[in-house]
Formats: structure tokens, sequence, C-alpha cells
């Protein structure tokens, strides 16, 4: 079970705890339960609420930013085919316009300083 529903549970358990401990308490003894009785259980009920709304809303991020990725992952997938394509066809193009015997000479690595060339 989930965070979410743990905190639903424990909710409703403290709220259904009170109430029947009250009904029971003043229909035999005709008396009130202790306001430290109430005040704990209603208490609890509300911090058991808040987490659940909180967990709620965490799943629904959670949700939303792999959907997100998903889609990102999809988009870079589409982009980097697409450009394949183009350097082929930059390539091919110039071999073409050039002859058969143009060298195509790769770009050499970044990053060298001037002591090593």
């Amino acid at each position: 079970m989930t965070l979410k529903w743990w905190a639903v549970v424990v909710a409703a358990v403290s709220v259904t705890s009170c109430v029947t401990a009250n009904v029971v308490i003043g229909a035999v003894a005709g008396e009130q339960l202790p306001l430290v009785v109430n005040l704990f259980a209603l208490t609890t009920a509300g911090t058991a609420v808040v987490l659940a709304v909180i967990a709620e809303l965490h799943e629904r991020l959670d949700d939303r930013v792999s959907a997100l990725t998903e889609f990102l992952v999809d988009r870079l997938n589409e982009i980097e085919a697409h450009t394949g394509d183009r350097n082929t066809g930059f390539v091919e193009g110039y071999l073409l316009s050039h002859g058969q015997d143009a060298a195509v000479l790769p770009f050499g690595r970044r990053g060298r300083g001037a002591a090593e060339r």
C-alpha cells in the first residue's frame, strides 16, 4: 500500500474511533470524552489528510516528469536521426561535386594546445 492510502486509512480510523468513543461515552455514561483525546484524534486525522494530499501531488508530479522525460528522449532521438541524415547527405554532395578523388578530412580533435601541434 502506498503512503497516500495508509494516510487515508489512518484518517478514517482516527475519525471513526473518535466519533464512536464520543457516542458510546455519551450514551452509556452521559459524559463527554476528554478534550485532549478529541483534539489528538482530530490532529491525527488532519495530519493524515494533509499527508495524503501531499503524497497524491507528489505522485502526479512524478508522472508528469516521467512523461516529459520520455517525450524529450523521443524528440532527441528523432533530432539525432534527422541530423545524421543531413551530415551524410552533405558529405555525399561534397564528394559528388568535387569528383571521386576529393578527400574528406575529419576535423582535428578539439582542445589541443599550441604546444601539441
